[in-house]
């Protein structure tokens, strides 16, 4: 797997890739970095050549402000452009979902498909509030890696060890006192405000093959928000993956590397 910064038009962006062919992109929720989808990673690239991102604000990207879902889609968009191998799939998970399919609106030329997982229409304020407290409580000095291991098993009690173990090792960097998320505070105070845009227009207009994504245990996007989201657009391909909640790709990845296949036909 090879490790980049590939110098856009909108920003640097780092990324890790692996295999060769048509492109797909994955792009992580907010906080997190390109190395989640390692196991996706490797599952695509003996069809697809594979990049997946830490997207601007996040990781080892830059930090060139701007954080509403027009600045993340245009990074996209940039980065297809760059990659001159499109059209490509998007594979995007809660903000990478939401980041996709408005790339996909924007500039649906340079879109083959995507795969949207956990994030839709009609999420509700409690949802958000509750999103934003997790985020801002991320935010601090830790001891050491097992402390930082013991913050994300709490977090996330239903990832396997190997994508604890990922997080941990590529979210953090040495800070004074011991280690510090590398997400920049700021950047993701304004990325979780800018979520709570609405969705629906961007859905209601989406004309790329899509694939809509659930965790059946999800406690962001609810049954309520999912219903609501089918019947906006009932054309949609819509699958919800069983014994996962928010964090599918983590959690599943055979499952998503599968609906990328169905979305590229291979």
């Amino acid at each position: 797997m090879k490790a980049q910064l590939y110098a856009l038009r909108t920003t640097s962006l780092f990324g890790i890739s692996a295999g060769s062919g048509s492109p797909v992109i994955c792009l992580h929720g907010i906080t997190a970095n390109a190395h989640v989808f390692e196991p996706i990673v490797r599952l695509l690239a003996d069809d697809h050549h594979v990049v997946s991102i830490d997207q601007r604000g996040h990781g080892r990207s830059g930090r060139p402000g701007g954080y509403e879902a027009d600045h993340y889609a245009e990074d996209v968009v940039a980065l297809v452009e760059h990659l001159a191998s499109g059209p490509a799939i998007l594979l995007g998970h809660s903000l990478g979902a939401r980041n996709a399919l408005v790339a996909a609106v924007r500039r649906s030329e340079l879109v083959r498909g995507v795969v949207a997982v956990d994030f839709t229409p009609f999420i509700e304020p409690q949802v958000f509030d509750d999103l934003e407290a997790r985020v801002n409580g991320g935010d601090r000095v830790f001891a050491d890696v097992a402390d930082i291991e013991a913050y994300l098993t709490q977090r996330y009690p239903r990832l396997p060890r190997d994508a604890i173990q990922r997080r941990a090792r590529y979210g953090y960097g040495e800070a004074v006192g011991g280690f510090r998320p590398l997400a920049d505070p700021g950047a993701m105070s304004q990325t979780a405000t800018g979520l709570r845009a609405s969705l629906e227009g961007v859905v209601r207009a989406i004309d790329r093959p899509t694939v809509l994504v659930r965790g059946a245990r999800s406690k962001l996007v609810s049954p309520t928000a999912w219903t609501r989201t089918r019947e906006l657009r009932p054309d949609l391909t819509a699958v919800e993956i069983d014994d996962a909640d928010h964090y599918v790709p983590e959690e599943q990845p055979n499952a998503i590397a599968a609906l990328v296949r169905r979305v590229a036909g291979t």
